[in-house]
């Protein structure tokens, strides 16, 4: 199965939870201090639009994501 490698930048994050609310299944909230936690470092391909729509709203840009498929580590 294919997935996508998910990497967060918790010192960017900013606490605004689209993340959390966009992706349920991939991205939750720290209940201290409300910034970005992943549920899987990897998001299967049914869980990937939803990963990548969270990413693209996430006001600060404390998500990105990686295809390691396409060379990276």
């Amino acid at each position: 199965m294919a997935t996508t490698h998910l990497r967060i930048d918790r010192e960017r994050c900013i606490g605004a939870g689209m993340c959390a609310l966009t992706a349920p299944e991939v991205f939750d909230q720290d209940p201290d201090d409300g910034r970005v936690l992943l549920v899987h470092t990897e998001a299967t391909t049914a869980h990937r639009a939803a990963a990548r729509m969270a990413a693209g709203v996430c006001p600060s840009g404390a998500i990105t994501l990686g295809d390691p498929e396409a060379g990276g580590s």
